[in-house]
């Protein structure tokens, strides 16, 4: 059957701060010139916002460029930094390393604790102020091709189909979206740039990304133990020197705070459960007594893409770009990427009005994007802290603070080498009979809890007679490989209680279950499945969490 379409001359997968900040860019240029350019954005969320999910202390610069008026026109920021922390965590004990002591590109001065998904819903009404169509709860679910293998769009998945694939009384076919351009900006490990990718080869010319799951809560905090703008950061414990990991505690305004934790998932023990890691770092002595006496009120999690400036890809192909998240532009020593999402948003978008207002033809391939990149601000700033992650993974914990703090604090980034990364994440593990098990504590539901109860308080919510979107490429994988020589590590690596081994009333015959309506599409199990036999795919769009305040 063919399907319905509608043509734009950029059509952008994503609602996040690149997404809406290209085509706000877009908008702004077609405005000041008087040229005509039509943008759409596509977000699989069920609003705007509803799926962002960060820190997240932010850095204004690229919204300064953007927007320059921001604060008259009421941005959310609110929470402007005013006190940094950073500690040493052992078992029982803290130290404090003087802030002073940090690299400058390690500082919030200037920064604001916001609520990234606030200010993505403030951006998308800016965009359609300036005459963005935006399409919430629609995911794009496929890449549309030329006959010569451009890009030509995507198209939305079908609703109302049952498990078993049937059409049902909601059946709605999913429609095609053309752009001169289609820009995509899904965030990590977006299912769509996976596959382009893949059948562009996009990866051909860098690392293997790496990666790390964050989770955050979201807290009421005592009164007398809140400060509007104070961060926290801690290293160390619960992880090991050899495991890289850290937590951050940011306090916005109206007395809540954001409380969450990050493991790298290049972890090699398959018995590591990044929740419960999570939820033990809030036992800690100097935690908990920050956290004594508020509530818990919201619960996420994502994938964050970790590789830095060696991990980037090739940027354009023929008939679109990657953006954002979806290529990887987190500075990882800053713990920072939205504004560098924002600042490629709106790189690509200057490179296509031009190629879209020209009066020649629109070249294919939108080379001047990759190449404005190189010459930005972004480039440069990955540039510098280019070896801060790979460090870790060459000379540890302790080695690496050390290296990095020579590197960045003395030498401002510019030692002479670049480190690389060798090995892709889901090649890490090694087999549990070699490892040492890891005793987690049961959760006492004041200050540490469990998936369920977390995922429940995230508002994740799927159409539960819909296909399965966690599809497996071999069902006979996770019991024959996964359970036979990892103890099954999905049940752990997910942060959302999705994959579950079951047994009958003997204990025996193990089967996998997949409790899909738990998903909150954090990616992780497509990321770290040791034969990538998991393919995370889109879902009916506005299934997944609805974050409030995230």
């Amino acid at each position: 059957m063919e399907r319905e379409f509608m043509e734009y001359d950029v059509v952008i997968v994503g609602a996040g701060p690149a997404g809406l900040s290209a085509a706000i860019k877009l908008r702004q240029l077609s405005a000041e010139q008087g040229k005509e350019v039509s943008v759409c954005v596509l977000e699989k969320g069920s609003e705007v916002g509803a799926h962002i999910f960060s820190g997240a202390v932010f850095e204004p610069r690229a919204l300064d460029e953007l927007i320059p008026d921001w604060k008259d026109k009421g941005a959310p920021l609110n929470a402007p930094v005013s006190d940094e922390k950073f500690m040493l965590l052992s078992e029982k004990g803290s130290v404090d390393l003087p802030v002073a002591l940090l690299p400058s590109q390690m500082h919030n001065d200037g920064n604001y604790v916001i609520s990234l998904g606030n200010l993505c819903r403030w951006l998308g009404e800016r965009a359609e102020e300036l005459g963005v169509e935006i399409y919430p709860g629609f995911a794009a679910s496929e890449v549309v091709y030329h006959e010569d293998g451009r890009v030509k769009g995507v198209a939305t998945g079908d609703m109302g189909i049952s498990k078993t694939g049937e059409q049902k009384d909601s059946y709605m076919p999913g429609m095609e979206l053309h752009g001169k351009y289609t820009f995509f900006a899904e965030g990590c490990r977006g299912s769509l740039s996976k596959g382009l990718m893949e059948k562009f080869d996009l990866r051909e010319n860098c690392d293997p990304q790496t990666y790390g799951i964050g989770m955050k809560e979201l807290w009421e905090l005592d009164p007398a133990k809140h400060k509007s703008g104070t961060v926290v950061h801690t290293a160390g414990w619960p992880m090991k020197s050899d495991t890289w990991g850290g937590s951050f505690i940011y306090h916005l305004e109206n007395g809540q705070a954001y409380v969450g934790y990050v493991v790298g998932l290049d972890y090699e023990n398959p018995h590591l459960f990044p929740f419960g890691e999570f939820q033990r770092f809030k036992m800690h002595p100097a935690i908990a007594e920050m956290l004594e006496g508020g509530k818990r009120i919201s619960y996420g999690a994502r994938a964050l893409n970790e590789g830095g400036l060696q991990s980037v890809p090739d940027l354009a192909f023929p008939g679109g770009a990657l953006i954002g998240c979806s290529a990887g532009f987190l500075n990882v020593a800053k713990i920072k990427g939205s504004h560098n999402a924002m600042k490629t948003g709106m790189l690509a978008a200057e490179a296509a009005f031009d190629a879209v207002t020209a009066s020649e033809e629109t070249p294919p391939v939108l080379s001047a994007y990759p190449d404005a990149y190189k010459k930005s601000w972004v480039y440069e700033e990955l540039y510098a802290t280019r070896n801060f992650r790979p460090a870790f993974n060459k000379f540890g914990l302790w080695g690496s603070m050390l290296y990095s703090g020579i590197d960045l604090k003395v030498f401002g980034g510019k030692l002479p080498w670049t480190f690389k990364h060798k090995h892709h994440d889901h090649e890490c593990l090694k087999p549990a009979a070699d490892m040492p098990k890891i005793d987690y504590p049961k959760p006492d539901g004041k200050l540490s809890f469990d998936r369920l109860s977390s995922v429940f308080i995230s508002g994740t919510n799927h159409e539960e007679d819909q296909p399965v979107h966690l599809t497996l490429k071999d069902t006979s994988v996770p019991i024959s490989h996964n359970l036979a020589i990892y103890d099954a590590p999905e049940q752990r690596f997910c942060p959302a209680g999705v994959y579950e081994i079951v047994r009958d009333d003997d204990g025996n015959n193990p089967q996998l279950q997949i409790n899909a309506q738990n998903c909150v599409h954090c990616k992780t199990c497509d990321i770290k499945d040791p034969t990538q036999n998991i393919n995370w795919v889109t879902p009916e769009g506005a299934g997944g969490p609805n974050y409030p305040n995230m």
